[in-house]
């Protein structure tokens, strides 16, 4: 009997899909350096990001992507809430003992956090990061931008190039962050500050990436997203609460 042979030839790319690659690069690279600098854009936040995500789902789905290729598949995703939990589980404990050990408070500091009453707090942790922030994320770059690079690059290449525009979108925040912090007050200051960030947050990206093609589900990057970005401003909160003396007052 004649053995099969099985063929290894690659999927022929169709310029379609290049294109799609790399209209979104440029759109993500672009949108959170530029959108966000409108006031609208902070004011209606969750709104517009909540609408830009549907907007990159339906624009995904006309250009032939699935719900599997996207990481939204439902068999997947038991999987990606098992993986997710135990990534973020060690992220909300560092941040927990962080805010309880006098000598790393500091590390808390945020004062774009400091500010906020109990209402603001809780509209930043419970809709303002989740939907304008990790949901639009995850679902524009372990999403969409993941699925659409696959199409046309090998995995690494795809995960590299995913990753690199992840850090690009986040050079307007993290100078509008040293600027609020009064940190890095030198233009060269900045400019090396931004670019560690950025790299940082491209090498975030490449974990989330990880977690995302280990579980085959957006679920497993969204939940250590969202701890990474919600214990944040919670244990900020925590570390400033008034600790009580031994005769039973308060001390900052």
């Amino acid at each position: 009997m004649p053995r099969r042979v099985r063929s290894r030839g690659r999927r022929r790319t169709r310029p379609a899909d290049v294109a799609f690659a790399a209209a979104a690069c440029v759109v993500l690279a672009g949108y959170n350096n530029l959108v966000g600098l409108h006031p609208w854009h902070r004011r209606w936040y969750p709104v517009v990001n909540g609408c830009a995500a549907a907007a990159a789902l339906g624009v995904a789905a006309a250009g032939g992507l699935t719900a599997d290729d996207l990481g939204l598949g439902r068999d997947r995703l038991g999987g990606g809430l098992r993986c997710g939990s135990a990534a973020a589980a060690p992220v909300v404990a560092a941040f927990g003992v962080a805010a309880l050990i006098p000598a790393t408070r500091p590390l808390l500091d945020d004062q774009r956090i400091a500010g906020l009453d109990r209402r603001q707090l809780a509209y930043q942790v419970l809709l303002r990061i989740p939907v304008g922030t990790v949901a639009w994320e995850e679902i524009a770059f372990r999403g969409v931008l993941h699925a659409a690079l696959r199409r046309v690059l090998a995995e690494p290449a795809a995960t590299a190039a995913g990753c690199a525009v992840f850090g690009l979108w986040h050079i307007r925040p993290t100078a509008e962050a040293l600027a609020v912090n009064r940190l890095a007050a030198s233009r060269g200051a900045r400019i090396t500050a931004v670019t560690a960030v950025a790299a940082g947050t491209a090498g975030a990206g490449a974990l989330l990436s990880l977690l995302r093609e280990r579980s085959g589900s957006l679920a497993a990057p969204v939940l250590l997203h969202l701890a990474a970005n919600c214990a944040g401003p919670l244990a900020n909160r925590a570390a400033k609460k008034p600790r009580n003396r031994p005769d039973g007052t308060g001390a900052c």
